[in-house]
Order: structure tokens, then C-alpha cells, then sequence
């Protein structure tokens, strides 16, 4: 069994969300492990990126923070082998095309799975175009989650069926950010999915309570939450981990 199907397999999923390098990548390692520690069952990293086009102003400032302080794709390559030393805990990266194409296709997911990368996810590569690097991510073993939008209707069989390590579903229309109410019809984009295959579904974008991670528990395998932790990371800078730690314990006892 896979790290990425392990974190399914006892219990609904709590997958949090760092920026690697907000704001060190010293810290970003302790903030990881706090969320381990506090029952996280992923950890999705994202990878600095100067255009994060799925983004809302919460992770575009906390990558412009990282880019500030020196955060680089060899740094965040090195920040997962150093988490990867110390857990079993899935990793995933959240990156843009731009920084896997320049790095080379066969390189970035070499060095993913060197590094104890499980899994990777590109907002702005198409369902269409995974053809260009999903055959090499499979190659060393590493997952090219799909995301599913509610604009993906006539597309979420196609694109469930294909998917693999688990599918990202995508709460609401617009970019990442905390919601105060989420009212897409996510029950029936999982029924949909759970149609054509058994690879877990997550949802993410917006959720930030335990109401609302509970709620989304209910119908969905996993819930994903980023800006929620990413703000902490804003408030309280190095001092995060703690206020992290409990946040997330909150979380995961909303969803297990």
C-alpha cells in the first residue's frame, strides 16, 4: 500500500497545507511536524511560486514571504527530505507548471521520489495535457492528483477514473481562501465520482472550521485546509507551531 493510500485507510483524512519557506524553511519543517503530531494524515507543500494563479491573497502573500526570504525548488526538495527523515506521513507538493517544466519533467519526479515526495499537484496543468508528465511521475512512483472543479460536470467521470493517489475536489469556484459558507453541491460531485473508482476524494478550497470540516467528513474521504493555517503562519511567524498544533488536533478530531 501506498503512503498517500494509507492516510485513507483507517479513517476520513485530515491533509493540512503549508508554504515551504513562510517563513523559513527551517520553521516550515517544525510547522509540519506540529501538524503530524497533531494527527495530520498528508501534508501538502507548496512549492513558492511568483504567479500562483489558484491562489487568494492569504498564500500569494505567504509565497511572496518565502520567495523573500530565499525559498527556491531545491530548497523545498531538501525541506521534504528532512520531513521525510522523521515521518511516514505522505507528502505532496502543490506547484505550477512553470517550476516542473524548467527543472525537466524526468528530473522533478526523479528528485520527488528521492526525496520522499508521494504525490503532486498542478492547478494550472488541464486534465487534457497530463499526458506530458504523468507517465514519468508513474514511472518513479509518484501521484499526479487531479483536481476536480464545479465546472468539471461533463468531465468527472473522465477524470475520476483516471486519477490516482486521490482526487482533489475543489469546493467552490474562484481561488483558495476561507469561506464563511460553501454552497457548490459537493455530495453529488462525490456520488459522481464514487460511480467510477475508489481512489479516495478530498475536499478542498475554503473549509476552515471544524463545522464545516465535519460537515464535508460526512460524504468525502478527506478535507484539505490551507489559508486557515497559512493565516496562523502570518500572525504568529516562527512562533506558529504551537497555535498549529492545536488548530490542527481541532481539525482532525472534527474529521476522524
Amino acid at each position: 500500500m501506498s503512503r498517500i493510500a494509507s492516510a485513507f485507510n483507517h479513517s476520513k483524512a485530515f491533509i493540512g497545507f503549508v508554504t515551504g519557506g513562510d517563513p523559513t524553511l527551517d520553521k516550515s519543517e517544525e510547522f509540519i511536524l506540529e501538524m503530524v503530531r497533531a494527527g495530520a494524515d498528508l501534508v501538502e507543500i507548496g512549492i513558492p511560486f511568483s504567479d500562483p494563479i489558484a491562489e487568494g491573497v492569504t498564500i500569494q502573500a505567504a509565497n511572496i514571504r518565502a520567495l523573500a526570504n530565499g525559498a527556491t525548488v531545491d530548497g523545498c526538495f531538501e525541506l521534504a527530505r528532512r520531513v521525510r527523515a522523521k515521518t511516514d506521513v505522505p507528502l505532496v507538493f502543490l506547484t505550477y507548471l512553470n517550476p516542473v517544466f524548467h527543472r525537466g519533467y524526468e528530473k522533478f519526479f526523479a528528485d520527488c521520489s528521492e526525496s520522499g515526495v508521494d504525490g503532486v499537484i498542478v492547478p494550472d496543468l488541464p486534465y487534457e495535457e497530463q499526458g506530458e508528465a504523468k507517465p514519468i511521475a508513474a514511472k518513479y512512483g509518484v501521484d499526479l492528483i487531479s483536481l476536480i472543479a464545479p465546472t468539471s460536470e461533463a468531465r468527472i467521470a473522465e477524470i475520476a477514473k483516471n486519477a490516482t493517489g486521490f482526487i482533489y475536489v475543489v469546493s467552490s469556484m474562484g481561488v483558495t481562501g476561507v469561506r464563511s459558507e460553501i454552497t457548490t453541491d459537493l455530495k453529488s460531485i462525490i456520488a459522481q465520482i464514487r460511480k467510477v473508482t475508489t481512489v479516495p476524494a478530498a475536499i478542498g478550497f475554503g473549509i476552515s472550521t471544524s463545522g464545516q470540516a465535519h460537515a464535508m467528513s460526512t460524504y468525502a474521504d478527506g478535507v484539505i485546509v490551507g489559508s486557515a493555517i497559512v493565516k496562523l503562519c502570518e500572525k504568529y511567524g516562527g512562533n506558529a507551531g504551537a497555535h498549529i498544533y492545536e488548530y490542527v488536533k481541532e481539525m482532525k478530531g472534527a474529521v476522524g
